[in-house]
């Protein structure tokens, strides 16, 4: 991998990860300045051509890449967010750190409006986009991943309004199962039509890109729920479960992003899926971040045989190596400078070995 002259050896930890046998240390991620003299793209004219335009993408992408230091586990790559516009029919708007849309008119008496139709404007840019990306990528430079499409649940409570969304469960509840199956085989086909686009050319043709980079020896899907926090489990389990099914009869293995303290009421429905892999838990604004005050709910996730993927700051490192299964843990952290993050990574052996692994 040009942006990453040590992939071998992280590809062999990422592996004995996936396979629960940890080598020497545990996964860790981490990034710090690469120190090279990078020059950045201009700035661009507006939020829509920001996230949008294929050749600033690229030359953002190469400018992030090339300016970090990707130590350990990390995987160079770039979050091509633009992928939320294959929303189903919906309007985009653009905002300097987001992408929202309109919400859509709705009528219950007539079929639900939610459809990809792949000659969009919108489908059309961000295919663009997408191969433009894997291009200056080329085989293996560095890692494009599985485009960033939303779920069909997420996507939905957008455009509909999220308060739309949540009394339409209960008030139209065929008529929302209907919309979120024909969403699901949406977005499906759209995962697997950019798939089949770029698999010939590029070896990281899936994976997590950019937010939460991830490699795994097995073909696997991300996805999330962020509307479930506002549902009960037993409606987690009526209209979101089937869409999680559905993913894992294309993908075998998931990748799921939990955001927040009001979504773990669903981590022991989750838990008990055996296509579940990975975890990856963001805690709430109000909690406090990642690391020791959240261990015991990583030894939750662990004991379920899953992987627990965190972000944290590399002070909370340490305690979070010691207390856990390093057979099941990756970490994602970001250090001021390549010296402290080889250090760390030392450390990290350390910590592993007092634990007697």
């Amino acid at each position: 991998m040009k942006f990453k002259p040590d992939w071998e050896e992280a590809e062999e930890r990422l592996t004995a990860l996936w396979n629960g046998s940890p080598l020497d240390r545990p996964c860790i991620a981490v990034t710090a300045p690469s120190g090279k003299n990078v020059i950045p793209p201009p700035p661009p004219p507006s939020d829509e051509f920001r996230w949008m335009d294929p050749s600033w993408n690229v030359k953002n992408a190469l400018f992030q890449i090339e300016s970090t230091w990707w130590g350990g586990e990390a995987v160079p790559s770039y979050l091509l967010m633009c992928g939320w516009v294959v929303c189903l029919g919906g309007n985009p708007q653009f905002a300097p750190s987001t992408i929202w849309f309109d919400n859509m008119p709705i009528d219950f008496d007539r079929e639900p409006p939610f459809k990809l139709d792949m000659n969009n404007h919108w489908f059309v840019q961000y295919e663009k986009a997408y191969l433009a990306l894997v291009e200056a990528a080329g085989y293996d430079d560095f890692l494009v991943g599985q485009p960033c499409i939303l779920p069909a649940n997420d996507i939905i409570s957008m455009l509909m309004g999220t308060e739309n969304f949540l009394i339409a469960l209960h008030e139209h509840p065929q008529w929302m199962k209907l919309a979120l199956a024909k969403g699901t085989a949406a977005q499906l086909h759209a995962r697997y039509y950019f798939a089949d686009c770029i698999k010939e050319k590029h070896r990281f043709w899936y994976g997590c890109a950019g937010w939460m980079p991830f490699w795994a020896p097995d073909p696997f899907m991300a996805t999330q729920s962020d509307v479930s926090c506002m549902i009960s489990p037993e409606m987690f389990d009526e209209f979101i479960l089937p869409e999680l099914e559905a993913y894992a009869k294309r993908a075998n293995y998931l990748w799921y992003h939990l955001d927040g303290k009001d979504a773990r009421q669903h981590l022991p429905r989750l838990l008990s899926l055996p296509y579940l892999k990975v975890l990856q838990y963001t805690p709430s604004p109000s909690e406090p971040p990642n690391g020791p005050a959240h261990i015991p709910f990583y030894k939750e996730v662990q004991k379920a045989n899953k992987i627990v993927h965190i972000a944290m700051p590399k002070e909370n490192v340490e305690a979070v190596v010691k207390a856990l299964d390093p057979g099941l843990l990756m970490i994602s952290t970001y250090c001021k400078d390549i010296e402290e993050g080889e250090q760390l990574l030392e450390a990290s052996k350390r910590w592993m070995n007092s634990k007697g692994v």
